[in-house]
């Protein structure tokens, strides 16, 4: 515990005057361990209807990586009596539950607001959302549930909303209520996600390098829960977003059920009846929550993780030293060395089910070589691909790497694909909504079956990934060695199957894919079809066409796509997410405006009805211009 102490205070004390690091160094003697809560047993006891909580704040020794890893300093909730936990106890009762809550404040010089203790909307009687505890006193707070739902509560020492609370970033806690009726053990599983972040830029703004860990349920990867299933389970998550970042979740090899979505005070169900909201990709914004389920149906090792790359990121050590550049990191295991923060891998196991005897045969080959491109550097490097079908090269013409080809398949015809490696550098190319089996998913050092799972392809070497694509959609294809460096140098691209790929026609049917630039100084924008310059296009009145939006950026989590006519927003209709089609009451036309996470693709249908010029606009969340394509409508 010594040594443990002392790194603890060896990171607490950066940056601390000299007032500060005697506080510290008093405190730090007497801090607890805090441990992490994988949200499976309910705080607090339930007597004829009533639970009775009592939570304390407290401050103690939090390790979100390894247990013997060094640790930092944190405020987190505890249940009286026991030890503190990041995230806080959980509080998990059925619908029609009265609370009655007790939170004592054991901070010695700070007031701490608290949220979420109260009856949630479409309770019958409303309660007080927050409540403000002096140093050393105790609040008490009596409510029913509200309706059930996935919910959270939290606290914060200064400021009133969630997403500014950086300096208490863990003091938040899931908050579950059952359906009435509910019996047994439940069947799912909560995740809360945290952002504990030493740096803050104007508007919570994170940038590569900073030191911050992102958690789920207290843990970074590698260190989070390893989830194990067997193949034909039903499996149901909960996530809390209660950090102050936007988190695109993306399941591997699988399309997941959204069943609701949440902002913590309201859970809106989406209706068990229509037709299953169903994607790879969900964006889950800053205090918001969401329930998904899915059944696996092949076995082998998954990932579940944020693809936003900068918080899926290797950890920089909590003692503030430099990780070493990408290009001089010589590693072992990509997915355990390379990745961090919010990863969960889940194992699917054989279920017994007899499998069909042997793999169909191939009916396409091609091959996607990994090549390097003159202009880049080691540090930024210039990276792309060629698409070669057969040995026939695919856009001869194209000079640049950039935009990386498209890659258009069949749908139900098996493909033979085979990446080339004459990079200077280990890579491996993951097939980004396609479900196929997991040996060929390509997370390096990760993706397979135990004693079957493919390195990460070395410089001069391939593998060839072989699948069946199930339906015609839009999809992408990118790295799953060093992320975010090999895809900063180039190497994304859009993935698309039709029924009848020799219908395809460019000029109807547009690929838009949103990459970043290669050079820092270029950030300020992103590239769309590989240029942050793109050339005007022409369309006609009264014809018909398909935008297939795909959103492959790395670290910019919440763009905002549109189509304009001045300064207005033309309509367009939806047709389809993350590669599957839109059931029909929720195909419709809207407003040409979509915010976009990381990861996710939208497809939508335009008839221009009237000439004039158009532009498609990028912007940020907040609306800085990151790119526009300029679109001229004939009659």
């Amino acid at each position: 515990m010594r040594t443990t102490i002392a790194v603890v205070l060896a990171t607490s004390l950066l940056g601390a005057s000299p007032q500060e690091r005697r506080a510290i160094v008093s405190d730090a003697r007497a801090l607890e361990r805090i441990t992490p809560n994988d949200n499976r047993t309910p705080a607090g006891t339930v007597r004829n209807g009533v639970l009775t909580i009592r939570l304390e704040i407290r401050q103690g020794e939090w390790h979100p990586d390894g247990d013997t890893d060094p640790g930092l300093v944190v405020r987190a909730f505890a249940e009286e009596g026991k030890p503190a936990s990041v995230p806080g106890p959980l509080i998990r009762v059925p619908e029609g539950t009265e609370i009655h809550a007790f939170v004592r404040n054991t901070l010695r010089d700070s007031a701490v607001v608290v949220h979420g203790l109260g009856a949630r909307a479409g309770a019958a009687t409303a309660s007080s959302d927050s409540m403000r505890v002096e140093p050393g006193a105790v609040r008490e707070v009596r409510f029913a549930t509200g309706p059930a739902g996935t919910y959270y509560y939290w606290a914060a020492t200064s400021g009133d909303f969630l997403t500014r609370r950086y300096n208490d970033a863990e003091l938040s806690g899931a908050f579950i209520v059952d359906p009435r009726g509910t019996v047994g053990p439940p069947t799912d599983r909560v995740f809360v996600i945290n952002l504990w972040s030493k740096e803050l830029r104007p508007g919570g703004v994170l940038a590569t390098g900073d030191l911050v860990r992102f958690t789920i349920n207290g843990k970074s990867w590698p260190n989070t829960e390893r989830l194990v299933y067997s193949a034909g389970d039903t499996v149901r998550f909960r996530l809390v977003n209660a950090s102050f970042a936007p988190h695109p979740m993306h399941l591997h090899g699988f399309y997941f059920k959204v069943e609701s979505r949440g902002d913590g005070t309201r859970d809106s169900t989406y209706d068990p009846h229509s037709a299953p909201y169903l994607v790879v990709t969900e964006r889950l914004r800053p205090g918001t929550t969401f329930t998904m389920s899915w059944v696996p149906d092949r076995p082998g090792n998954w990932l579940f993780h944020c693809h936003d790359n900068a918080h899926a990121l290797r950890n920089r050590p909590l003692d503030g030293t430099p990780l070493p550049a990408e290009q001089d990191m010589h590693v072992h295991n990509h997915a355990l060395e390379m990745m961090g923060g919010l990863v969960m891998g889940i194992e699917v196991r054989e279920n017994g089910v007899v499998k069909s005897a042997g793999e169909p045969p191939v009916q396409r080959r091609l091959r996607l070589v990994a090549r390097e491109e003159g202009g880049g550097t080691l540090a930024e490097p210039s990276f792309g691909y060629v698409l070669y079908d057969g040995w026939s090269k695919i856009k001869p013409s194209q000079q640049s790497l950039l935009p990386a080809p498209t890659i258009v398949l069949k749908r139900g015809e098996r493909v033979s694909i085979t990446v080339v490696n004459e990079l200077p550098e280990p890579t491996s190319v993951h097939w980004h909504g396609i479900e196929l089996d997991s040996y060929f998913d390509g997370v390096a050092d990760y993706s397979g079956h135990p004693g079957r799972i493919p390195p990460a392809i070395a410089p001069r070497d391939s593998f060839e990934a072989r699948f069946t694509p199930p339906r015609s959609g839009t999809f992408m294809y990118h790295p799953h060695a060093d992320e975010l460096r090999q895809q900063t140098a180039g190497m994304a691209g859009a993935l698309v199957v039709l029924d009848d790929p020799a219908t395809w026609n460019q000029d109807k049917d547009i690929v838009l894919l949103l990459t970043i630039p290669r050079r820092r100084e270029d950030a300020g924008t992103i590239l769309l079809n590989g240029t942050n310059a793109p050339a005007a296009r022409e369309l006609r009145v009264g014809e018909r066409y398909r935008l297939r939006v795909v959103d492959i950026h790395p670290t910019r989590p919440a763009m905002i796509v549109r189509l304009m006519h001045d300064s207005a927003l033309v309509t367009w209709r939806a047709i389809a997410k993350d590669g599957m089609d839109l059931p029909a009451e929720r195909a419709t036309v809207r407003p040409a405006m979509q915010q976009m996470g990381n990861g996710e693709t939208y497809d939508y249908e335009l008839i221009p009805s009237v000439p004039g010029d158009l532009r498609f606009t990028v912007t940020s969340a907040v609306g800085a211009l990151l790119v526009s394509m300029p679109i001229h409508v004939r009659p």
